[in-house]
């Protein structure tokens, strides 16, 4: 193969990185200047930079005026993980968090509150131009300007679409095994509508994002929280075991980039959890809303790529990446099609059909890999600098969740802190974040808290972080 610039320029980053992992070179330590870095390795100027930029967009060395390249951090240095949670011994609950979730999310919509609470991407870093354009295109496309109804199962242009998407995690499907939904919670809602009934149990990870949590309590379900591993996910073992004990109807797991925990599900975990379904016949939905915001080579398969009996009900949207104001949504229910549809009419009876139908002209033409492959340096690069403040600021006890994807963190404090007291306290500072007691039922997790690093980094982040440490050394 060519060596081109390009890839010049990552092979000598790669290099370098390495050798900041091994302690060959040391935080603190003065780099090779530009020029010099150009002679040793026979590249260009260009190139060189290039190859100090990306080690600098991923916060491992850092310019200092007048002086050069330094390195500034090395993942030898970060706060350690947070822990596997241990079982409880009451694993099944009736759902209450609904009241917790309004008072922490009153403030959504006061702009003078930085909001580290919310896992949702600025417009600033989402593509509205090309959006603008392709809602155009689809009014003159579409019949009446949109005005009707669009088909129960969903616009045609937008299913092929998603079909074609479906290449990137190694699955094979067509339009037709597609259902448009109102976003990502619309096609979770639909799944579980269609696979449970009220006064079933189903299991979900712990933590377990909030959302879920509200969901199954709408539902009249019960939950069994399943111990959750911040690397690996799921307890596949304990699973197993707890599937005939409590008689699961339904299993609602985040196998790609967790939230909160911002686990990605190895590809053997993920053929051994569509095994343990099929064993006992029940319901896999897959909640896939952050499989795109990869930080690695590729993106990770799902669960539903080693699905052969139709066990699995994929669910996913554009409201991480593209448009959250817009709704698109979709699931591939599986053999569990045709009573989602049911559901689908009983409930909305269509999507709407003008942003889908724009979503449809955008996915086609509107470059969304490169958007993607934008989106996705700028999300590592904010992980990286808000894990770095983090570890600056807060207590040298502190743990830190590692995701190779999505956008948030998960942070672990000593037991006696309560971080729904410090939220009190930071909201008076006009600075909100998830206290950890949104994502469970069984009062745990009162010593963590959810960051989301979606706001590109600023000063004001940089102090508001900063603040937060504060705050948590005054309750020590």
């Amino acid at each position: 193969m060519i060596k081109t610039a390009d890839h010049l320029y990552l092979q000598v980053a790669d290099r370098i990185e390495q050798m900041i992992e091994k302690d060959v070179m040391k935080m603190g330590e003065k780099l090779p200047s530009v020029r010099v870095l150009s002679k040793q390795q026979g590249i260009s100027l260009t190139t060189a930079f290039q190859a100090y930029y990306h080690l600098e967009s991923k916060g491992l060395i850092e310019s200092r005026p007048k002086s050069g390249y330094y390195i500034c951090r090395n993942k030898r240095h970060l706060a350690p993980m947070p822990g596997t949670c241990a079982p409880v011994r009451k694993p099944v609950s009736d759902v209450t968090v609904s009241d917790i979730v309004l008072e922490v999310f009153n403030h959504r919509s006061d702009d003078s509150i930085l909001k580290f609470s919310v896992a949702t991407l600025p417009s600033t870093l989402l593509p509205s131009a090309k959006m603008a354009k392709a809602v155009v295109q689809a009014m003159r496309d579409l019949d009446g300007n949109g005005l009707g109804y669009e088909a129960l199962q969903g616009n045609e242009l937008l299913r092929g679409q998603i079909a074609r998407l479906s290449l990137g995690w190694g699955e094979v499907c067509t339009p037709d095994d597609i259902v448009t939904t109102h976003g990502c919670m619309d096609a979770l809602t639909l799944c579980l509508t269609a696979t449970t009934q009220p006064g079933d149990t189903i299991a979900l990870e712990s933590p377990s994002y909030y959302g879920a949590l509200q969901l199954a309590e709408g539902l009249g379900l019960k939950v069994l929280e399943v111990p959750t591993n911040p690397i690996t996910g799921v307890d596949l073992d304990y699973l197993d075991k707890a599937i005939p004990r409590h008689k699961i109807k339904a299993c609602l797991f985040v196998t790609n980039f967790h939230n909160p925990l911002g686990c990605c599900m190895p590809d053997k975990n993920k053929q051994e959890l569509v095994r343990i379904v099929e064993k006992y016949d029940i319901a896999l939905i897959e909640d896939d809303i952050y499989g795109d915001l990869y930080f690695g080579k590729q993106r990770p398969t799902n669960c539903k790529t080693f699905d052969k009996h139709g066990h699995v009900l994929l669910c996913n949207s554009l409201s991480k990446s593209v448009a959250p104001g817009y709704r698109v949504g979709w699931t591939m229910p599986g053999k569990y099609k045709d009573k989602v549809l049911r559901m689908k009419h009983h409930h909305a009876i269509s999507c709407t059909t003008l942003t889908h139908a724009a979503a449809g002209h955008f996915l086609e033409i509107g470059r969304y890999e490169f958007h993607l492959r934008n989106l996705r340096k700028m999300l590592h690069t904010q992980s990286l600098r808000y894990s770095q403040a983090i570890c600056e600021y807060f207590p040298e006890s502190t743990r830190v969740s590692r995701p190779q994807g999505g956008c948030v963190l998960w942070v672990e404090l000593e037991e006696h802190i309560n971080t729904f007291e410090l939220f009190q306290q930071t909201l008076k500072h006009k600075i909100s974040f998830c206290p950890g007691r949104l994502f469970s039922l069984q009062n745990r997790y009162n010593n963590c808290l959810r960051i989301s690093y979606g706001n590109p980094w600023s000063k004001q982040v940089d102090e508001g972080l900063k603040t937060i440490g504060k705050l948590i050394r005054k309750m020590n």
